[in-house]
């Protein structure tokens, strides 16, 4: 049984898909989070919250995650903390503006937020499943709040990689945005931890004849492959283009691996910048196409 390194994190559903569709093809899946998510422009946002909605001419708020539920959560709690004698004016007050919620979980991530934390929190929330994705929410909003207002302005909370649908939707209908960043997605400080941690557990297991053959290697993102690989270097050899990675592999005690790629964007970078050579691209981003890759290789 072949090992395959999935570069992600598992999905919270149980099975994960990638996992699932690669155990059932008698292949040992294992998942390691290669991301995560920090708050940032803490300052401005807590500026922004103590400045009030009737001083910004804010129609609402929109928001987009649950971190940027989290990052408002923080503000909040911080003016708190500095100002507790200070009593809040009515002009300050984000009970008094609508907030709108892409999916459930953030709907729910805000209700809590306002049972928890008295001031400048919401207490109008809207949407939840129905605007499960930006352009549901875009279309939600156009039809919830009132055409004929004379101000249709709203403080947008972003992260670092955003798509334009919300923004081209509404401001198209003459709706207006103030974005700000809040949150930004970089490499897991934990990784080179969590990675070490998973093939401990996997040590002495699930190797091939040739002792040293590990298994696979699944890129998912360039993004996240320039930020993953010197580390992974640290505990395979990761074959390269125009190199004999079987002669590498027999100086080494490190484990030879294949690589796959989720598609051709992934496979690109890996080769033009990284130079890494690339046994399996999927044919659709998909769990099942890209396990069926896997195995057809390993059958030729």
């Amino acid at each position: 049984m072949s090992n395959v390194l999935l570069l992600r994190a598992a999905s919270q559903d149980s099975p994960d898909r990638f996992e699932d569709a690669f155990r059932s093809r008698g292949y040992h899946p294992i998942s390691v989070p290669v991301l995560e998510t920090v708050i940032v422009g803490r300052e401005e946002l807590a500026r922004r919250l103590s400045s009030g909605p009737e001083m910004q001419s804010l129609s609402g708020v929109i928001i987009t995650s649950q971190r940027a539920v989290e990052a408002w959560s923080e503000a909040a709690q911080a003016l708190i903390t500095a100002n507790s004698n200070t009593p809040l004016k009515p002009e300050y007050d984000w009970r008094s503006v609508p907030f709108y919620a892409v999916g459930e979980a953030t709907s729910v991530a805000l209700r809590n937020l306002s049972e928890k934390i008295p001031l400048y929190t919401p207490r109008d929330i809207r949407g939840g499943s129905e605007t499960g994705t930006a352009e549901r929410l875009a279309g939600f909003i156009l039809k919830d709040f009132p055409s004929d207002e004379k101000s249709r302005k709203f403080l947008y909370l972003t992260g670092d990689k955003n798509r334009d649908t919300l923004p081209r939707i509404l401001e198209s209908a003459g709706v207006a945005l103030d974005p700000l960043q809040v949150y930004a997605t970089q490499g897991s400080s934990m990784f080179p931890h969590d990675l070490s941690l998973a093939l401990e557990c996997v040590k002495g297991k699930f190797t091939t004849e040739e002792g040293l053959s590990w298994g696979w290697i699944v890129y998912f993102a360039p993004s996240v492959a320039e930020f993953v690989t010197p580390i992974l270097r640290n505990h395979f050899i990761l074959p390269a283009v125009n190199s004999s990675t079987e002669y590498c592999a027999q100086l080494s005690e490190q484990h030879h691996v294949k690589i796959a790629a989720i598609g051709p964007t992934t496979e690109s970078f890996l080769r033009q910048t990284l130079k890494l050579l690339v046994a399996v691209t999927a044919r659709n981003p998909k769990a099942d196409d890209l396990a069926d890759a896997v195995v057809q290789h390993d059958d030729a």
